[in-house]
C-alpha cells in the first residue's frame, strides 16, 4: 500500500512539473488597500480609475494608491471605462 501511495505522489509531482509556466497577473493603474484592523487587510490592484477604487474601499477604513507595477494595457485586460484618460 505504501508503494502505491509513493507512486501516486511521484506521478502527481511529475504532472505538475511538466505544466505550462505561470503567467503574470494582470494589473491595473489603481490599487485598493483594505483596512483590516490588527489582522491586516487585503489588496486589490484591479481598478482603472481612482473613483472605482474609492467606491471599493468606502466604509472599510482602506485607501487607494497608484499601482507601481502597472505598465500599461496588457493582452486580456478588460477595456477601461468610457472617458478614461490614464493617470
Amino acid at each position: 500500500m505504501q508503494n502505491i501511495f509513493a507512486v501516486l505522489i511521484l506521478s502527481g509531482v511529475a504532472f505538475l512539473a511538466t505544466g505550462e509556466p505561470s503567467r503574470a497577473e494582470i494589473t491595473y493603474p489603481w490599487c485598493a488597500q483594505y483596512g483590516g484592523g490588527r489582522d491586516g487587510g487585503g489588496r486589490n490592484c484591479g481598478f482603472w480609475t481612482y473613483q472605482q477604487c474609492q467606491q471599493a474601499v468606502w466604509g472599510t477604513g482602506g485607501y487607494c494608491e497608484v499601482n507601481a507595477m502597472y505598465r500599461g494595457p496588457q493582452p486580456g485586460m478588460i477595456p477601461p471605462p468610457p472617458g478614461y484618460r490614464g493617470r
